[in-house]
């Protein structure tokens, strides 16, 4: 059995200004499905969201779409994916997407991209999960994130025992393998 299966992939509901992110969500989607992984992700047809599970299944494969029942129709949910879950709320959307996927990929987005990524490395952070959390850092979108946190790990926030394990991926093509890498490592550590 393959150690990933499904990534969780948090993104933009918008496109952003930049066709960079839209074409890095291309690839990551068309990577992806050649690699046989599954995608769960917000469920919405809009900006990164759709591209990516557009790429997915275009290129022949699975997606899981997640979506609270008051985002349904102002995300425009989907209704081409393999298995689209519609939940009471926010809470309840963010548990299944974390059950469902065996790794975190954040391509740029906004608020609820950030709170989803940061939600997942404060899981882990406290022993919750292992499964490996990836930032696409595409044309250097995260950068003022990576700068707080080593912000926060200079000023003692993030302490010894507590490191926050995400990697970086610089361009499209490296965000699946460094998934896989992390992957391997923590499977190696196990």
């Amino acid at each position: 059995m393959e150690l990933i299966q499904k990534i969780c992939v948090y993104c933009g509901s918008g496109p952003g200004k930049n066709p960079a992110y839209a074409a890095a969500a291309e690839a990551l989607g068309k990577d992806m499905a050649e690699r046989g992984i599954g995608l769960v992700y917000g469920g919405g047809s809009l900006g990164l969201m759709g591209i990516v599970a557009r790429s997915v299944l275009k290129h022949g494969g699975h997606v899981t779409g997640v979506i609270p029942q008051f985002l349904k129709d102002r995300e425009q949910m989907l209704r081409d994916v393999q298995d689209a879950i519609v939940t009471a709320d926010m809470h309840e959307r963010k548990m299944l997407m974390f059950q469902k996927a065996d790794a975190f990929v954040a391509l740029p987005g906004g608020i609820g991209t950030l709170e989803e990524t940061v939600e997942m490395t404060t899981w882990a952070q406290l022993d919750q999960h292992t499964k490996p959390i990836v930032l696409a850092n595409i044309e250097n979108f995260w950068d003022p994130f990576i700068t707080l946190i080593e912000h926060m790990r200079e000023e003692a926030f993030i302490r010894a025992g507590l490191e926050v394990a995400i990697d970086i991926a610089q361009t499209p093509d490296d965000i699946v393998p460094k998934v896989l890498q992390r992957a391997e490592l923590v499977a190696a550590a196990s």
